[in-house]
């Protein structure tokens, strides 16, 4: 999800009833501004000393490429996707779409977000990301827009059962704003309770959750970063 602080994603109706079921990071932060560096730390461990939402060709040192070499299925869900990575029209972002900057390609593993119901129903990857276009993300429209997207989509996530047998569901915002840039994180995990956890984390903490959960080795700055345990064990 998109550009809101952490008040502001609690304003929504279905987020605040998520957070007061499941575990809630109450002081975690993004790592930069604007978007695409966020999502880059993501998903590399890494900003890669971009301070802007341009198009940069980088090495394909991302989670998609360590997860195809370690043999780990994974698919990235794009909403408004309706050509490739790189000429599909607005509401898309290819800012929000990470996976094409890693080797400057769009892997075959990056789609529209049609599949996702058919592929949650029958053979779901082990890893699942999913990018709402720019609106369902609040980027351009209001928190309630957003809000009732999440309605539609986490459910039918949590009737798979991939997440049911003992899967993961991370939702997240990628900045806030000024300098604390402090955003809202839930880690939905089934049979788990409410729990609130104050220590610090950021968006290297989730993707060293999201590595070692995977068993696979920590990209970048998630060397250091620490898990989110507390809330997602």
């Amino acid at each position: 999800m998109e550009n809101k602080t952490y008040a502001d994603a609690l304003s929504g109706t279905y987020t605040a009833s998520l957070a007061r079921r499941y575990g809630v990071a109450t002081n975690y932060h993004a790592v930069s501004h604007p978007s695409l560096p966020n999502y880059l730390a993501l998903t590399s461990g890494s900003t890669w000393g971009i301070a802007d939402d341009g198009y940069h060709r980088l090495p394909a040192q991302g989670l998609g490429d360590e997860l195809t070499a370690a043999g780990i299925s994974w698919r990235a869900y794009m909403e408004g996707m309706t050509g490739g990575c790189f000429d599909s029209p607005y509401p898309y972002a290819l800012k929000h779409n990470p996976f094409a900057y890693y080797g400057g390609a769009c892997p075959p593993n990056v789609v529209s977000l049609a599949p996702l119901a058919t592929d949650l129903a029958a053979d779901t990857p082990r890893f699942v990301w999913i990018t709402p276009d720019l609106c369902h993300d609040t980027h351009d429209c209001s928190v309630a827009t957003g809000d009732a997207w999440l309605a539609q989509v986490v459910p039918e996530v949590m009737a798979s059962r991939a997440w049911s047998a003992g899967g993961l569901l991370l939702l997240t915002w990628d900045e806030g704003f000024g300098t604390s840039n402090e955003v809202l994180t839930v880690a939905l995990e089934p049979g788990a309770g409410h729990v609130e956890t104050a220590t610090r984390y950021d968006h290297y903490s989730l993707l060293a959750t999201i590595e070692d959960r995977l068993g696979v080795a920590r990209l970048g700055a998630t060397a250091q970063a620490a898990p989110m345990r507390d809330i997602a064990p």
